[in-house]
């Protein structure tokens, strides 16, 4: 069952600065790129209500593939080296759809 991987999050640098336009590019170009990861989107969150400002999305075809993205070494290198240092506050949501008794 396909597995729908977001992590909302906010930032240590400033709006609009270069060092979050760099590490948001590097972010989709270094993990688009590991094998298994499908539609990978960068979105920036408009609504007042929230202070997390900006959302990974990802698509995994199975559960296989999520496990193997989570321990590839380009996604636990980016972890330790960007992600660890320049987020200041996130969320992580994975989702399947969800199948209704009628549809089984």
């Amino acid at each position: 069952m396909p597995i729908q991987h977001t992590v909302v999050f906010r930032l240590i640098h400033a709006s609009g600065s270069s060092e979050e336009a760099e590490f948001l590019e590097s972010a989709a170009r270094d993990l688009a790129q590991i094998p298994g990861v499908n539609g990978f989107t960068v979105q920036r969150q408009i609504s007042p209500k929230s202070g997390l400002e900006w959302q990974f999305s990802m698509v995994f075809l199975d559960e296989s593939a999520f496990r193997a993205y989570n321990d590839h070494p380009a996604h636990v290198e980016f972890v330790r080296a960007r992600w660890a240092v320049e987020v200041a506050e996130f969320q992580e949501y994975d989702f399947v759809v969800h199948v209704s008794s009628d549809e089984r």
